[in-house]
């Protein structure tokens, strides 16, 4: 015997079709930063960019966000900023024979950083944390 209630015999009132991969996608960072540059290099709008990527906008608009939040807090928190390198095409003229060597290894993989007029070398060698704690230091004392 049949009932109403039989789910076998009732039509189907909703059905859901799923298109895609499925699951989660995942962003690197780089790919974030580049897709919300597309935005301003682009001139198309958010919509626009969003469609372009297979997003909400509101999910663009949230990465546009949290990246401008990013950067205003690495800006406060004094990390230091690029700036242009300048090389120099020939390393200076060494003094006599018996300093070329010494020199010449002085010179090769040496950084030189100005910071408020106050210049610093860091020879080869010298490890990141090291780096980082002076040239904290030099930021604070600018």
């Amino acid at each position: 015997m049949v009932t109403d209630n039989d789910a076998s015999i009732r039509p189907a009132q909703r059905v859901e079709v799923f298109t895609g991969a499925g699951r989660r996608r995942v962003w690197l960072r780089e790919e974030k930063v580049r897709i919300v540059a597309e935005i301003g290099s682009s001139g198309d709008s958010v919509c626009a960019v969003a469609r372009r990527h297979g997003l909400s906008p509101q999910q663009l608009f949230g990465w546009r966000r949290r990246l401008r939040d990013a950067e205003e807090a690495s800006a406060e928190a004094g990390e230091p900023d690029f700036v242009p390198l300048v090389v120099d095409a020939e390393p200076p003229a060494v003094a006599s024979r018996g300093d070329l060597r010494s020199k010449a290894e002085t010179i090769a993989g040496t950084i030189e950083v100005e910071i408020g007029g106050v210049k610093i070398r860091i020879g080869r060698g010298a490890d990141a944390a090291t780096l980082t704690m002076v040239l904290r230091a030099l930021k604070a004392g600018a």
